[in-house]
């Protein structure tokens, strides 16, 4: 078991928790949500030690172990990926280097034999013996290939260090595992992996992530953070979502009876608790919810932005025609011969495991890039409207945000200006905020404001979720479900690409598959995977050279 007493932390005048007293109990996963800045990460390390609160305390249960998911992707350069995964276990590892520090002597004496053999016994009954064996069966089934399992960390790429550190946090069946942010950088094989090895793990699981699919599958319990306090439910992301909104949309009904409410709630957990029998953890999901009460259900404080994209025109019949497109950066190629064409209603998540390809090709039908060969054509009914991966350059100006969103704008009436902003959650004196001081989700924010004033019918959106907080996500997922035009989408975020897109190119430096159909149809059809390894066989020797170009 792992708990606090009367946990509070502030910075200044700042107040971040205040008295938290929370219990998390073996053979849970609980989800740790909470806005942007609310600190969730921060909690993680003061359960881990890294930071002291200033009042309160942490207690965790006598002798359990416990691993967190290292966030320094070069802490471990000067050591062998295998050793790196088998340092997770401190103590394991610790005795190894005792092991051999002893048999390296040139004068072992009785005595030291004595230690071996005492080590020996501790070695045993850790399981050393098949530590090497479960440290690269872990590196094998997140992808990393098996002749980089005694390679040096710093010749590593960033996805694989990613990987790497993820096996370290798993290795050796840790009683305690602090996850945040695990699913940063993953492939989908990789995330769907990572959600089958926690679904099955019997141990006490806290994480922080921002995918709601990955929330959705491996959770038991949402620890939410608001307003300082941390409060406990029972049941996963969307459990959580739901039951609050409806508790939420109960409260603002004040003729509503309050009998009627009840069976509303009651019927919603009913429905519920049905749905978990297709979940990975169907049984025990269900049997947390047959213990729900009512009154635990409880209105969220959260405030969701209100995106619509809302195109001035439908789109015609010729929409965009890509034929034999390819790009090299640096003389490596991104991507070759690449030909589809877009039809009506198409929203089409692109994907692939070099994320430059993506980026460039969107910026080459962004005309913001010259491919070397071939050529694409948008219809004549096209407007198009653009969200970067990187939108460092749209807030180098010292412009408020009022002043910032006018420059997109052709009407350039404050009101009208600050009715979009407001939208996206700056409202009053927020709206006069400098657009250089803006944190990462904010400025996405804008750009969404920039997006909407377009009234483009084909948006082409890069890492849309990027720095974006759940509430920010949410509304975006919705957006893009309910809009009318045309969808070009790259994103990590498997609930997104699964709800929105309804057709999926993935693009290598030596082909590409291009399929009508959702993403986890995509990613579970087996003549898909089939030209997938096919695809991936030929790009691997490749692929050591798109990462020195990265880097």
């Amino acid at each position: 078991m792992l708990s606090t007493s009367n946990v509070s932390l502030r910075y200044g005048k700042r107040i971040l928790f205040e008295d938290v007293n929370i219990k998390f109990v073996p053979g849970n996963c609980y989800g740790l949500i909470g806005a942007n800045g609310a600190g969730k990460s921060t909690f993680l390390k003061i359960l881990s030690g890294e930071i002291d609160p200033n009042t309160g305390s942490v207690s965790i249960a006598t002798g359990a172990r416990m691993a967190v998911l290292k966030q320094n992707h070069f802490a471990f350069d000067d050591f062998p990926v295998l050793q790196t995964v088998i340092m997770g276990h401190k103590r394991l590892y610790d005795l190894i280097q005792e092991k051999d520090a002893i048999y390296a002597k040139p004068d072992f004496s009785e005595e030291d034999g004595v230690k071996a053999s005492e080590l020996e016994a501790e070695f045993a009954e850790l399981n050393g013996w098949d530590a090497e064996s479960e440290a690269s069966a872990l590196l094998s089934a997140l992808g990393i290939r098996e002749e980089l399992h005694h390679q040096l960390m710093k010749d590593q790429g960033g996805s694989e260090k990613v990987k790497i550190l993820l096996a370290q946090a798993l290795f050796g069946n840790p009683d305690i595992l602090l996850l945040d942010e695990p699913t940063n950088h993953l492939d989908a094989e990789s995330i769907l992996w990572l959600e089958d090895f926690l679904a099955e793990f019997k141990n006490l699981v806290l994480v922080v992530s921002h995918d709601r699919h990955f929330l959705d599958t491996v959770c038991t319990h949402i620890a939410d953070i608001d307003f300082g306090k941390i409060n406990q439910y029972t049941g996963n992301y969307t459990f959580w979502y739901e039951s609050s909104q409806l508790a939420l949309k109960q409260r603002a009904d004040q003729n509503k009876k309050i009998e009627d409410k009840r069976k509303e709630l009651e019927n919603f957990v009913a429905r519920f608790s049905a749905n978990a029998s297709k979940s990975r953890q169907a049984t025990s999901r269900k049997k947390l919810l047959e213990k729900l009460t009512i009154e635990e259900i409880r209105p969220s404080n959260r405030k969701y932005p209100f995106i619509h994209f809302k195109p001035e025109r439908e789109p015609g019949d010729q929409l965009l025609e890509v034929d034999g497109l390819g790009l090299s950066l640096d003389g490596v190629t991104l991507f070759d011969k690449l030909s589809f064409r877009i039809n009506k209603g198409d929203k089409i998540a692109f994907i692939g495991r070099d994320d430059v390809a993506v980026s460039a090709l969107f910026s080459v039908l962004s005309d913001e890039l010259k491919p070397d060969k071939g050529s694409y054509r948008w219809g004549t009914t096209i407007t198009r409207a653009m969200l970067p991966n990187d939108n460092a350059s749209f807030f180098s100006e010292d412009l408020n945000l009022v002043d910032w969103l006018r420059q997109y704008s052709t009407e350039k009436d404050e009101s009208f200006i600050r009715g979009f902003l407001g939208r996206m959650l700056f409202s009053g004196d927020e709206a006069l905020k400098s657009a250089r001081v803006l944190s990462g989700g904010e400025k996405v924010r804008c750009m969404f404001s920039r997006m909407m004033l377009t009234n483009a019918n084909a948006l082409l959106l890069d890492e849309p979720t990027n720095h974006l907080d759940m509430e920010s996500i949410i509304a975006l997922n919705n957006a893009l479900s309910e809009f009318k035009g045309i969808v070009l989408l790259k994103s990590h975020d498997i609930q997104l690409n699964q709800t929105v897109a309804n057709r999926v190119i993935e693009i290598t430096p030596v082909g590409f598959i291009d399929k009508s159909m959702t993403y986890e149809e995509y990613l579970a059809n087996d003549a898909v995977k089939k030209q997938r390894e096919d695809l991936y066989s030929r790009y691997t020797p490749v692929k050591r050279e798109l990462e020195e170009l990265h880097s």
